[in-house]
């Protein structure tokens, strides 16, 4: 069974002939209707997926920690743009925000911005961060000009990559067709070698590979603009430090689906290359490190000892396993990395080191 925004796909797929992955990608997740990210509520336990504010808020509480800590390298700036991108129900900046109440002159010089299509989630935001009048926008282009502070949670994750596949003949693009009863998606190959070949390894045959163009796009807009106007940016997400293949996955209600399996009601995504991302900013970078290290550098032991302390036991239990959670190698502690940019200003931040 399809859907409507499949049969809009399939359409354009008849009319047109075959389409990049990264082009499906786009419009399964953005179609401004009918995509994923424009309808549905994904985060938590009624959508596709959980995320680290959602199981813990130490996790935005340190996060907000780090963004102090920077602001006040970068000598204390008025006003600051603060930007989230995709920031979800508005968790991790709620957390953020209550944990840096005490920072004297910070929230004042707060200028609030969310980068977001999703209106359902925008309403949640709204609720979890009206008292700091939030700007929304669609694009990070759209955020004013001035000193930055940029947050990106599982963000890089959810834009569209191109998959290619090696051949006897080549490294070809992997595309979305027509099956032969002219309404099925499905994979094919593209006739020719693609031009993306020169930024491709050498590999055996049947070999898959990625390149994200629009994260590394996104990634050189944000070094650009705090070499230009100063700030910082932290991009936590699961991924890896490049030389991986082909990782893009599709979730649907909390368990595997198929990539081209209902359009628009499936979430897609795919591992970050952060060696990538790095090389892309053009700017002073630091890490990516393993987000289990880098959480643990900024004190989520102690922090996890302190809720504890004022806690009954059930509370206590589940404090624990959150942590565990966010920070042991089985879990998310190894697989999200955490990659910080920089204006090139100020002294190096924390959390990037083993000497902390």
């Amino acid at each position: 069974m399809t859907t409507e925004l499949g049969r809009l796909i399939a359409r354009r797929i008849a009319l047109t002939g075959p389409i990049p992955l990264a082009d499906f990608m786009a419009e399964a997740l953005g179609h401004p209707r009918l995509g994923y990210y424009r309808r549905a509520l994904p985060v938590g336990a009624a959508g596709d997926f959980t995320t680290a504010p959602e199981i813990s808020q130490m996790f935005g509480e340190l996060i907000g920690a780090w963004l102090a800590e920077r602001w006040l390298a970068m000598g204390g700036p008025s006003p600051v743009q603060l930007v989230e991108l995709g920031p979800g129900r508005g968790t991790l900046m709620a957390d953020a925000l209550r944990a840096t109440r005490g920072v004297p002159g910070l929230h004042a010089a707060v200028r609030l911005h969310l980068v977001d299509t999703n209106a359902p989630l925008r309403a949640e935001q709204q609720r979890a961060l009206g008292a700091f009048a939030p700007t929304w926008h669609e694009r990070f282009e759209a955020v004013p000009a001035g000193p930055s502070l940029i947050v990106a949670n599982e963000f890089f994750d959810a834009l569209p990559v191109r998959q290619f596949q090696r051949t006897d003949r080549g490294w070809r693009e992997r595309m979305v067709g027509l099956a032969p009863d002219g309404e099925t998606l499905g994979m094919a190959l593209a006739p020719g070698t693609t031009p993306f070949a020169r930024f491709l390894p050498d590999a055996v045959e049947g070999a898959l590979a990625e390149i994200g163009e629009a994260g590394r796009a996104l990634a050189a807009a944000i070094g650009a603009r705090l070499v230009r106007d100063g700030g910082w940016a932290l991009i936590v997400d699961y991924g890896y430090d490049g030389g991986a293949g082909a990782s893009l996955q599709a979730v649907r209600d909390h368990r595997g689906a198929g990539i081209l399996d209902r359009p628009g009601e499936t979430d897609l995504s795919a591992h970050v290359d952060f060696a990538a991302l790095a090389a892309a900013a053009n700017a002073p970078v630091f890490g990516p490190v393993a987000q289990g290290d880098f959480l643990r550098r900024l004190g989520i032991r102690q922090r996890a000892e302190s809720l504890k302390a004022r806690a009954s036991a059930p509370q206590r239990a589940a404090i624990d396993a959150a942590l565990a959670r966010l920070i042991d190698p089985g879990q998310m502690g190894t697989l999200f990395r955490v990659l910080a940019v920089g204006d090139g200003r100020s002294a190096s931040p924390a959390g990037f080191s083993e000497a902390e």
